[in-house]
């Protein structure tokens, strides 16, 4: 008498008839072991949790579900940004969890996919004369599905064979995803056209253009198993960067451009002239190529070699600055009753006939923020080789040595900067600036550019603002021009703006990445509170410094 089977009802699913199979199997002499084998597959979790799924899924589908909206992922950005724009009680936090966990944010990419309807195209077949061709221990066939975005891969030429050799993969592209493109890797043929006698840009172009599936010969390298280890290195940009203009690059399509300030994390340093590099915030997956720091740092010396060598043709007499109009003045800085030790001694190179001395703007900028806060910042006590006069004591005014004691502390480089004033030597020394830090002081050095490098260091970690006036675009005019600043020392010629407009450009080449802040001088009041508000937020905010400064 044979025993019968259990009658599944209409509407029973996927699990319930996978749980009534298994009830049903029975050990027989004959298959024993197989029937052991499918009752152990048959009874794993994994596998009832699956038919659920699919299940469920079934009975969504036929309700015909259709998208509320095309963008859940910009909208879920937005709500966390609003959260995050002020106080949140405990409610709006857990909410902010959610939105930014990867999980949410992959099921919320994947809606919005689903939403547009932006599906990768369904790979054709391969040709039925395609395997005959391969020796399949030589040769390997990849085929790669990509939308709009860049493949992902750099090519050079190999000087010697000639062949055409993969030179990079950029991090998160459509090859590095693939995991079947590798560098070293030999290509043959894109989409069944052979690449042996195209030049790189003519490759480049067709693998830029090729749009859905794009198939590649490849002829592997030697090492396929290199898998290059994710950097966790963080940089801030120092300069702007725009990969078009630059003709070094080996890829300007996959090159990543960036602003002064903005973070990069740095994915891959293996290149040593050129990194992988991702915008710190940009939803960008694919990193892109940028200037390593060795070049970059080389670049910018090669810029300045050439930039002396030009100004060397026409040189001008180095003088010093005092910033004041009157011959015989020799003026310290009483400023609103208080008086202030060498506020006035900038050592900037100008000519002598210039008025309207940018020095001495900036030095009032420092008496401003002193005499309102004498105990929070200071500035270095200058040395200088003049007679001290009747009123001034050592040590306050200045620190006044000998010729001979200045020129042995200027050969022992203890001065950041120095010059000469009406044959008198005037110069600020490190250890002015080590006596303003002993007092728990901020110091208020105002130098030349060269002697950041002196400054620059983890003893004293500088933040460095780069004050640039108003300078108002060239005009051809015979009359004299109102300076800028309104106006408030005096007037200058068109032939004093375009040398203070060619001296800020300068410096911006040269020095810009050393800079941390730039600060646009309208006028003293403006220029004077967005000082304080910088110095503020320095006492209170952390900024970047060189990795070589905070390492133990």
């Amino acid at each position: 008498m044979k025993e019968a089977m259990p009658v599944l009802s209409a509407g029973a699913g996927l699990h319930e008839t996978l749980a009534l199979l298994t009830s049903q199997l029975r050990p027989d002499a004959n298959h024993k072991e197989d029937m052991v084998f499918l009752k152990d597959v048959f009874s794993e979790k994994s596998l009832s949790y699956l038919m659920k799924i699919h299940e469920k899924l079934r009975q969504y589908e036929r309700q015909s579900p259709t998208p509320v909206l095309h963008s859940a992922s910009t909208l879920a950005e937005d709500v966390a940004e609003e959260l995050q724009s002020g106080p949140m009680s405990a409610e709006e936090k857990e909410l902010l969890h959610l939105l930014t966990s990867p999980h949410l944010k992959a099921v919320l990419s994947v809606h919005d996919t689903v939403a547009q309807k932006n599906f990768d195209p369904v790979l054709p077949p391969l040709p039925d004369d395609f395997e005959d061709e391969l020796d399949e221990e030589s040769v390997k066939i990849v085929r790669l599905v990509k939308n709009k975005e860049p493949l992902g891969a750099t090519i050079r030429r190999d000087e010697s064979t000639g062949a055409v050799i993969v030179a990079r993969i950029m991090r998160g592209g459509a090859a590095d995803r693939s995991g079947l493109v590798h560098v070293g890797d030999e290509l043959r043929e894109v989409n069944g056209s052979s690449v042996m006698h195209k030049r790189p840009d003519e490759i480049s172009q067709l693998l830029s253009q090729s749009q859905g599936s794009i198939t590649l010969k490849i002829i592997p390298a030697i090492r396929e198993d290199d898998k290059l280890k994710e950097s966790k290195v963080y940089m801030r940009a120092l300069f702007d960067y725009t990969p078009l203009e630059d003709k070094a690059t080996p890829c300007q399509e996959a090159g990543l451009p960036f602003k002064r300030g903005d973070i990069l994390q740095v994915v891959s340093q293996d290149d040593q002239t050129w990194w992988q590099a991702k915008k710190v915030g940009d939803c960008n997956l694919r990193a892109g190529l940028v200037p390593s720091k060795q070049f970059q740092e080389r670049r910018l010396a090669y810029r300045i070699k050439m930039g002396s060598l030009q100004s060397s043709k026409s040189p001008k007499k180095a003088v010093y600055d005092q910033g004041c109009d009157k011959e015989d003045c020799d003026c310290e800085g009483y400023f609103n009753g208080q008086y202030i030790a060498g506020l006035r001694r900038s050592f900037r190179l100008s000519r002598k006939d210039r008025r309207g001395s940018l020095g001495a703007r900036i030095n009032e900028l420092k008496q401003k923020v002193i005499a309102e806060n004498p105990h929070r910042y200071a500035v270095a006590v200058p040395h200088t080789t003049r007679p001290k006069k009747s009123h001034e004591k050592e040590g306050l005014e200045y620190h006044f040595v000998t010729k001979q004691a200045f020129d042995a502390d200027a050969q022992n480089n203890k001065f950041i900067e120095y010059g000469e004033y009406k044959e008198n030597l005037y110069g600020t020394s490190i250890e002015a600036i080590r006596s303003v830090q002993a007092k728990n002081k901020m110091c208020l050095v105002d130098v030349q550019p060269e002697a950041l490098k002196a400054l620059r260091t983890a003893e004293f970690k500088p933040y460095v603002i780069f004050v640039k006036p108003r300078i108002p675009e060239s005009r051809r005019r015979r009359s004299a021009a109102t300076s800028p600043g309104g106006g408030e020392h005096g007037r200058i010629t068109e032939e004093d703006l375009q040398e203070m407009r060619l001296s800020a450009q300068q410096t911006d080449q040269q020095y810009g990445h050393l800079v941390d802040r730039v600060l646009i001088k309208e006028d003293t009041a403006s220029a004077c509170a967005e000082l304080r508000s910088i110095l503020e937020r320095l006492e209170r905010e952390t900024f970047w410094v060189p990795m070589s400064w905070v390492k133990a």
